[in-house]
């Protein structure tokens, strides 16, 4: 068990000088309480203020529809055409699944008086009727956060490593992501590699009901450390930027399928393996079951989609003057991707797949500057934009900040890991 001293030493943590880190032999989470906003006042107001309402519960089962739960509970039709179509918001009720509850308010002459139904974890529509007509409202609960801590040593891969510290296979994206314009994780991964983070753990009702965003992270790849922390810019933008407030994130992504195979490199001088010719092969193939996503490299409008030859169905994205992308042998395109649409970058705007001359299901992709093809897997990247430096000042307290609560953690975890031996 950790000791008292302990317990008081950690909530010393932000005024404490970060530590020196060393090489962790374990993958771990930890987690420690923060303090909560007393809100019980708050509450009790809402709660005088609240119509006492008399709830009853209904579970949608197969075949079930708003107008038949009403009228078996007494509610005319009439009624039910009112309710769906007094408010626009309240239409929302009648898009009923399987396993959803709905909860009604009748009084005892079958009138309708209120209905509310679960529209996510968080959030609850609600009807109530004045005497006059219906009102809709959103109710919105807010997540209790908690902070936690986990660290791993990569011993096969990034994603058994992450779940043996505990981490969902959400918060492991979270993380690839926010490194993958520095770390490539198909080629650059090693056995030994390490990283550590603080993220958020969202609770409802003290119950653990998903995670939060990354705060920090530090990755050590290849005896070389990259660290990112996350920052909410006056605008309201949220970014992952490293210690000197320069952006993580790049112009163009390196991988436009996540976590697939490389199986065949930028190579002037390849033989075709369908045509067995000697033909320049001016990108990268990508192999990856057939319909997994693949992603625009970076924001740009689209150039072409359609077929191209050996191709096959072809998407071209111009970056803007001296940047093109080209994406091949799409089994299909995402929804939405035509001629002269904008895209975002990791938007997906096809699916993997075989058309044209292509031997298995794989993506091929080619990296052009002005007009010329350029290998994908080493072409230097431009940055996307930092901190504004008006904000500068605020972002290197945090980095402090987040530096001291990570490196607190980290100790808690040893000391914690040691007493239990």
């Amino acid at each position: 068990m950790l000791t008292l001293g302990l317990v008081g030493v950690l909530f010393v943590a932000i005024l404490l000088p970060e530590t020196g880190s060393t090489l962790p032999h374990h993958s771990t989470s930890l987690s420690l309480p923060l303090p909560v906003r007393d809100s019980s006042a708050e509450a009790v107001t809402m709660v005088d203020r609240a119509p006492q309402r008399e709830w009853h519960e209904l579970q949608i089962r197969s075949g079930d529809t708003l107008g038949k739960l009403l009228r078996d509970q007494g509610v005319s039709a009439a009624e039910v055409h009112a309710l769906v179509t007094s408010d626009a918001a309240l239409k929302e009720l009648a898009n009923l699944r399987v396993g959803d509850i709905v909860r009604v308010d009748v009084d005892e002459a079958g009138s309708l008086r209120a209905i509310e139904r679960q529209i996510s974890q968080v959030e609850i529509l609600r009807g109530e009727f004045d005497g006059i007509q219906w009102q809709a409202e959103h109710i919105k609960r807010e997540y209790e956060r908690q902070v936690r801590y986990a660290e791993a040593v990569i011993e096969d891969s990034l994603f058994i490593a992450g779940q043996r510290a505990g981490m969902t296979d959400n918060l492991i994206m979270q993380l690839a992501n926010i490194f993958a314009w520095d770390i490539d994780f198909i080629l650059d991964i090693r056995q030994g590699d390490h990283f550590r983070l603080l993220y958020e753990e969202l609770l409802l009702d003290g119950e653990k009901v998903g995670d939060g965003a990354i705060l920090m992270a530090e990755f050590w790849n290849r005896d070389r450390k990259v660290s990112a922390f996350r920052f909410e810019t006056a605008e309201g933008r949220t970014e992952y930027l490293d210690p000197l407030g320069n952006s993580m994130r790049r112009e163009f992504i390196r991988t436009p399928v996540e976590f697939a195979r490389i199986s065949s490199r930028f190579n002037p001088n390849r033989r075709h393996p369908v045509l067995n010719t000697i033909r320049a092969h001016r990108g990268v193939d990508y192999a990856a079951p057939s319909g997994t996503p693949i992603r625009a490299a970076g924001d740009g409008r689209v150039e072409f989609v359609g077929v191209r030859g050996g191709y096959g169905n072809v998407v071209v994205i111009r970056h803007g003057q001296a940047y093109s992308t080209l994406y091949a042998h799409m089994r299909g395109f995402a929804s939405g991707i035509r001629t002269g649409s904008r895209v975002r970058q990791g938007q997906t705007i096809g699916y993997v797949g075989m058309t044209g001359l292509a031997s298995g299901p794989h993506l091929h992709y080619e990296f052009l500057v002005n007009g010329v093809h350029r290998n994908p897997l080493t072409v230097q990247l431009p940055k996307a934009q930092g901190i504004p430096e008006g904000e500068r000042k605020a972002f290197l307290v945090q980095v402090n900040r987040l530096r001291n609560q990570l490196a607190l953690y980290s100790e808690a975890n040893t000391l914690a890991l040691n007493d239990g031996r």
